[in-house]
């Protein structure tokens, strides 16, 4: 069995463990203590739950706080925490306490987890991760919990603070806000500045990636000494984010946030543009956002959030090397230049894999949902399926309308999203040699 597992790539160890994770997660919420009426939910919905926990998704079949008892909420939690890290995050810090030594190949293996771009320094990150998450999870809890404690009493309001808080930073989704309304999330709280503001910037944090935290954190504000792949980051979310809200109320101002006011329509343009991101909250109704809004959520949780983050998408460094890279062609250069940095041309080719996988994938799991659901309009099957995809949880409502089959689908698409399309097509097709035969090249018109 040990040396069957050694025998396994890197992307078949993360492929793998996701899968057990998932599975676990199954076992745990199927037992009757996990509802609250103390009756099973039953195998799929239980799985896609856990899934949606484990992949930091946030789509659910059953309101959060209506169908789960405390101990199947504490389940979710745990899942949202260790999904959200990574598995091999938290494999490599218990080995830490434990004070076991951490071997090349398991470095290696958290190199491919979080993105990092050297094996070299990866354990000093992990610890760095662990007391950055501690400390901002705690920040937003005590923040939260202030808001919550006059709304819900002391030990609730606590409690939620911390539950919702790890949901954020984690980019889930998932909330216990069904205790006002079922499936109503933040939409209570569409106009509160302290939870929007402290809920965005959880989001934001946990969705720029570690890797920028690490850079950010040895540099602090001397942006000249940031490295490539921070300034990308950073330009792009900015991009993103108020040109997102900007889009967002132009296309609502007349229509979903009419009759809102400033600070209302303000705030809820921005929270939609930072939540289409992977977060999966709403403070507005999702399911009534024009057919513009609703591409424009479809386009940002295509994007995501960015490498070695708790989010998911294709990432904003992924699109940000496609867009020059077609620019440059367009102007007949040679090369893909970013910040006055030239972009390799295997960075180049696997940004493209990404996209394409992506997709492709969307658009199987589009096409299988409309033969499975025959009446659900296109549009909302479309958001469905790139809001699993992009791990982003956010829903029209047709999410417990679907047969048992089409949340399979959604399931499958959640677990691709979240331990990546690549690695999940190299777990069933990477070899550890390649062949060095090249065939006769050949032109082709394309175009």
């Amino acid at each position: 069995m040990k040396s069957g597992f050694k025998n396994l790539t890197q992307a078949q160890i993360i492929a793998l463990g996701f899968f057990i994770m998932i599975i676990t997660g199954t076992v745990l919420l199927m037992l009757p203590i996990a509802s609250r009426d103390r009756q099973s939910i039953g195998l799929v919905p239980a799985l896609f739950t856990s899934a949606s926990a484990s992949c930091v998704t946030g789509l659910v079949v059953a309101d959060t706080y209506t169908q789960w008892s405390l101990f199947g909420q504490l389940v979710i939690l745990m899942l949202i925490q260790i999904g959200g890290l990574g598995f091999v995050t938290m494999g490599v810090l218990f080995s830490m306490i434990l004070n076991r030594k951490i071997d090349l190949r398991q470095r290696a293996l958290v190199m491919e987890s979080m993105n990092a771009l050297q094996i070299g320094g990866v354990i000093r990150l992990v610890k760095k991760i662990f007391r950055g998450t501690i400390i901002i999870e705690s920040i937003g809890a005590v923040i939260l919990s202030l808001c919550f404690i006059p709304m819900f009493g002391p030990l609730k309001g606590i409690y939620y603070g911390i539950f919702h808080s790890v949901s954020a930073f984690c980019n889930a989704g998932f909330d216990l806000m069904g205790c006002t309304a079922p499936y109503s999330s933040f939409t209570g709280q569409y106009d509160s500045i302290v939870i929007n503001i402290t809920l965005m910037a959880l989001i934001i944090i946990g969705g720029i990636g570690f890797i920028v935290w690490d850079d950010i954190s040895k540099n602090k504000l001397n942006v000249k000494k940031y490295m490539l792949h921070t300034k990308i980051v950073l330009s792009v979310n900015a991009v993103l984010i108020f040109g997102g809200a900007l889009l967002f109320y132009i296309f609502e101002k007349s229509f979903l946030f009419a009759g809102m006011s400033v600070k209302g329509t303000l705030l809820s343009s921005l929270f939609s543009s930072v939540t289409a991101r992977t977060a999966g909250f709403n403070t507005v109704d999702t399911a009534a956002l024009s057919s513009s809004s609703k591409l424009l959520t479809v386009m940002l949780m295509f994007i995501g959030g960015s490498p070695g983050s708790t989010a998911g998408g294709v990432k904003t460094t992924t699109v940000a090397v496609m867009i020059f890279y077609v620019w440059g062609n367009l102007r007949s250069s040679k090369d893909c230049n970013i910040f006055h940095r030239r972009i390799s041309d295997s960075t180049i080719r696997k940004a493209g894999v990404i996209i394409c996988i992506n997709l492709m994938l969307g658009l199987a799991g589009t096409l299988a949902i409309c033969h499975l659901q025959s009446g659900a309009p296109i549009s909302d099957v479309l958001f469905e399926v790139y809001s699993a995809i992009g791990t982003v949880g956010m829903s029209t409502g047709i999410t417990r309308e679907l047969t048992n089959a089409s949340r399979l689908i959604i399931t499958l698409m959640m677990y691709c999203g979240r331990v990546g399309s690549m690695t999940f097509a190299l777990a069933f097709t990477e070899k550890r040699s390649s062949s060095h035969v090249m065939y006769p090249e050949e032109r082709i018109t394309v175009g």
